[in-house]
């Protein structure tokens, strides 16, 4: 008799929801009930709500990595450090730079990409915390331009232009103005130097949040001597600033040092693909599944959800719920069980960080604010933690009230 081989699932992606669903799947299946793959271009995951920190300094890259080794089974979960570049559905086969991977379960959780919106200028010369590489790399940006001012004398150098009020652009500045007195002490910089810029499309920062609790949150920021110009539109990115465009008028804003923080769309890989997308996302139905083929499962950036309440959530969270719900469903399938009802997302809430110990935010419906959304923060962050390696993880990675890599 034939030899009847497990079903193989093919996780691509080691993000929120790639990893949910390989954890998920370690701990609900038996050993040697499916052969489980999970292909990333990184052999670690990181979280991406941190790393504005990473950028700015205070978080360091060695917290910042989570490997998979660490937290997955090899003998359930077999990881390949591989990038994807073609998805080739009709074939049930995934291509990478070190070969071709076949499936019968393919789940897709590639991530998101910044959006350039076809900005010119965008790709030269502005940073985008979208890795944590990109992260390192405005950090080591950063600290080359304060510490290499004494010899410079170029202003320009401690002046940071941040594109867009979303909670990318305003977490980041946060964090930055919070860290630019011990920036100055550490380089003898007189701390009325540098200074921090957002500009915003709408008058309101953090649109997600009610108006009251944006202006909360802008108060705050203003207080640590962030800038805010609300209503302006980036018409081109600069080697030294951006140009805008203020109700008709056109402005430059000088600054050496620009991040690009408006907007993100789905991977590249999606958008390419024979799999009918919107810039990169895949319309699914209730249960996660693309449309089009069954057998695909899709999580995080690269799934559409026509929900409101989805569209407004934040992502980290939304990906994590949706690939626990997609692990059980193919757990479900591989046993023979009846499905699980639609997916349904709990919204637990949403904080926006605003230094190490002050924040805004929603939390079970209920606005918080200054220490104790700041605390909301940390507990969202370690709560990920501890989903995929216990008390273990959070002590070691985790966020406390003054963590911080200085």
């Amino acid at each position: 008799m034939a030899e009847i081989k497990p079903p193989r699932i093919l996780i691509i992606g080691g993000g929120y929801g790639g990893l949910r669903v390989a954890i998920t799947l370690q701990k609900m299946l038996k050993y040697q009930q499916a052969e489980v793959t999970l292909i990333s271009k990184h052999d670690y995951h990181y979280q991406t709500t941190l790393l504005h920190k990473v950028a700015v300094g205070t978080l360091g890259a060695r917290k910042a990595r989570i490997f998979f080794r660490k937290v997955l089974d090899p003998q359930k979960v077999r990881f390949i450090k591989d990038k994807i570049t073609k998805i080739s559905p009709e074939s049930c086969q995934v291509y990478g730079n070190g070969g071709i991977y076949e499936y019968d379960y393919l789940v897709i959780a590639l991530g998101f990409k910044p959006d350039n919106f076809g900005i010119p200028g965008v790709n030269e010369y502005a940073y985008k915390l979208s890795s944590l590489n990109a992260a390192l790399k405005l950090s080591a940006n950063i600290e080359h331009k304060f510490k290499e001012f004494v010899h410079t004398k170029n202003e320009l150098d401690l002046r940071v232009v941040v594109c867009g009020t979303g909670f990318t652009g305003i977490e980041f500045a946060a964090e930055m103005a919070t860290e630019l007195k011990e920036l100055c002490l550490i380089c003898g910089i007189d701390p009325s130097l540098p200074k921090v810029i957002c500009i915003g499309r709408s008058e309101q920062i953090l649109p997600v949040f009610s108006p009251k609790l944006s202006q909360i949150a802008k108060e705050k920021m203003e207080a640590l001597g962030v800038e805010f110009i609300c209503g302006g539109n980036v018409k081109e990115c600069l080697p030294n600033g951006v140009r805008i465009d203020i109700s008709g008028e056109e402005k430059i804003i000088e600054a050496n040092t620009v991040l690009w923080g408006a907007g993100v769309k789905g991977s590249d890989i999606v958008e390419h693909s024979s799999i009918p997308n919107k810039r990169g996302r895949i319309a699914v139905t209730a249960e996660l599944r693309c449309n089009e083929f069954e057998n695909i499962f899709v999580v995080g950036d690269c799934a559409f959800a026509t929900s409101k309440d989805v569209i407004h959530a934040p992502t980290a969270q939304l990906s994590a719920q949706m690939g626990d719900y997609v692990g059980e469903s193919l757990c479900r399938i591989l046993n023979q069980q009846s499905a699980l009802p639609p997916f349904k997302f709990v919204h637990r809430g949403t904080v926006c960080s605003i230094g190490h110990t002050d924040g805004v935010g929603v939390v079970y419906g209920r606005s918080v604010k200054g220490e104790l959304a700041a605390f909301m923060k940390n507990t969202i962050e370690n709560r990920w933690l501890f989903g995929i390696g216990g008390f273990g993880m959070v002590f070691k990675k985790g966020q406390f009230r003054y963590r911080t890599s200085n």
